[in-house]
C-alpha cells in the first residue's frame, strides 16, 4: 500500500480562538445558573486551551472558568512549562503546586466557596472529593448534564478538519474494497484498515470493526480470528483522528453474490439512512432523526433488530453530544456534526449498518462522507 498522507495541514488554532471559546463557555455557564466550570485533562481542556497533558495522572490539573472573573489554571509545577507552551496559555493566569503540598486547598483559592460548578465528565473522583472536602458548601454537576452543547456547534475551522477526516475515511473505504476478504481473518482486514487510516493522514486509530457473517449481528464487534468466507456479509466501521478531529464511517460489503434477503435488508438500511439525512435541518429535535430512520426499519418489519440509537456527535472525540436518540429534545443548529447510522442485526446470521457523518447547514444537512451506499461486492 502506498503512502497517501495529505501534505496540507490546517492552520493551528490561535490564542484568539481559545479566548473566544472561554468567553462562550463562561456565558453558557451563567445562562445555566452556574458559578463556573471546572475543566480537567481531556477533550474539554484541549478545546478550551489547546493544552493536552502528556499523561492524565493522580496529580490535579484544573482549569477554572468563573462567570464573573478571568479564567485560571492550576497545574503541577513539573508540568508548568508544558502548560505555558499551549496555544491558549497566554490568556490564562497559571498557578502551580508542588508535590508534598495540598493541591486541593490551592485549587480552592480559584473558586467561590459556595459556588455551583459544572465539572468535566472525565474528572477523577479523588479530585472532586478533595475539592468538596475543602469547600463543603460548593456543589457540582457533570458537564454533559449542565452544558451538553459546549463543544457541539463547530466553527468553520473545525468543520474543515472534520471534512478532511471524513474524506480520508472515504479514501480508506475505496482502498479496502480492493483487497482480498475471503480466506483471511477479520484481524487481517482490520489491520489493513488501521494501516490505511494512518496512510491517509490519521494520527490516531480509534476503532476498526470488521463484523463478518454472524459477527456482524453484534454492533460493537471489532475484530477477531474468524476467517471470512464466501457468502459473508461484512460490516466495516472504522475511524480515528486526523488534524485532531474525528472520522467515523460504516459500510456493509458482501463477499461474492448476496441472497435476495441480504439485498432486501441492505436496501432497508440504506433507505433508513437516507430518510434520517433528509430530516436534518435547523430547528428539528435530535430525537426526530432517530424516529425517522427507525420508522423505515420498523415499517419493513425489522424494528426489533435495530437495537441502538441512530447517531452520536463527533468532534475532538468520535463520540460526544449531541445524540440522535429518542428523548433527546435538543434542537439542531447549524454547525452541529453527528453520525446517522441505522442498522439491522439478525442474531446468528448477519448485520447491516450504513453510517455517514453529517453537519447541519442553514438549509438542511451536508454529508461529510461521500462513498456510495450501494452494496459493494468484494472477493
Amino acid at each position: 500500500m502506498s503512502d497517501h498522507r495529505s501534505l496540507s495541514e490546517p492552520a493551528p488554532f490561535t490564542a484568539d480562538d481559545f479566548a473566544e471559546r472561554l468567553r462562550r463557555a463562561a456565558h453558557a455557564a451563567q445562562d445555566a445558573g452556574l458559578d463556573g466550570i471546572l475543566v480537567t485533562p481531556g477533550p474539554d481542556l484541549l478545546y478550551l486551551t489547546g493544552y493536552a497533558p502528556v499523561a492524565i495522572t493522580e496529580r490535579i490539573t484544573m482549569l477554572v472558568i468563573p462567570v464573573d472573573a478571568e479564567p485560571a489554571m492550576i497545574v503541577p509545577r513539573l508540568e508548568r512549562p508544558d502548560a505555558e507552551a499551549a496555544a491558549g496559555a497566554s490568556i490564562l493566569r497559571i498557578t502551580d503546586w508542588t508535590d508534598g503540598s495540598d493541591p486541593y486547598t490551592e485549587s480552592a483559592t480559584l473558586m467561590a466557596g459556595t459556588g455551583r460548578y459544572a465539572v468535566s465528565d472525565s474528572a477523577w473522583a479523588m479530585h472532586l472529593l478533595g475539592l468538596q472536602d475543602r469547600l463543603p458548601k460548593s456543589s457540582y454537576v457533570s458537564m454533559t448534564t449542565a452544558l451538553p452543547m459546549l463543544r457541539a456547534i463547530k466553527d468553520d475551522d473545525e468543520i474543515e478538519r472534520l471534512a478532511a477526516a471524513g474524506a480520508a475515511a472515504d479514501q480508506v473505504y475505496e482502498e479496502i474494497v480492493t483487497v482480498r476478504f475471503a480466506g483471511r481473518s477479520e484481524t487481517d482486514v482490520g489491520a489493513d484498515l488501521a494501516d490505511l487510516l494512518r496512510q491517509f493522514g490519521h494520527s490516531q486509530v480509534d476503532f476498526t470493526v470488521v463484523g463478518s457473517g454472524p459477527n456482524g449481528a453484534n454492533p460493537h464487534h471489532e475484530i477477531g480470528p474468524r476467517i471470512i468466507e464466501d457468502g459473508d456479509m461484512v460490516v466495516l466501521d472504522f475511524g480515528g483522528l486526523k488534524h485532531g478531529y474525528g472520522s467515523d464511517t460504516t459500510r456493509t460489503v458482501h463477499v461474492g453474490e448476496p441472497t435476495a434477503e441480504e439485498r432486501e435488508v441492505h436496501d432497508v438500511v440504506r433507505h433508513a439512512q437516507q430518510a434520517g439525512f433528509e430530516a436534518v435541518r435547523p430547528g428539528v429535535e435530535c430525537q426526530e432523526i432517530d424516529r425517522v430512520s427507525r420508522a423505515v426499519i420498523t415499517e419493513a418489519g425489522y424494528g426489533d433488530y435495530f437495537i441502538h440509537r441512530v447517531g452520536h456527535g463527533i468532534g475532538l472525540t468520535t463520540h460526544e453530544p449531541p445524540y440522535m436518540v429518542e428523548g433527546e429534545t435538543q434542537i439542531l443548529h447549524p454547525g452541529m456534526c453527528f453520525s446517522i447510522e441505522p442498522g439491522i442485526y439478525l442474531p446468528g446470521r448477519f448485520g447491516v449498518r450504513i453510517e455517514d457523518i453529517v453537519t447541519v447547514v442553514p438549509d438542511g444537512g451536508r454529508r461529510l462522507n461521500q462513498t456510495s451506499h450501494e452494496m459493494r461486492i468484494v472477493h
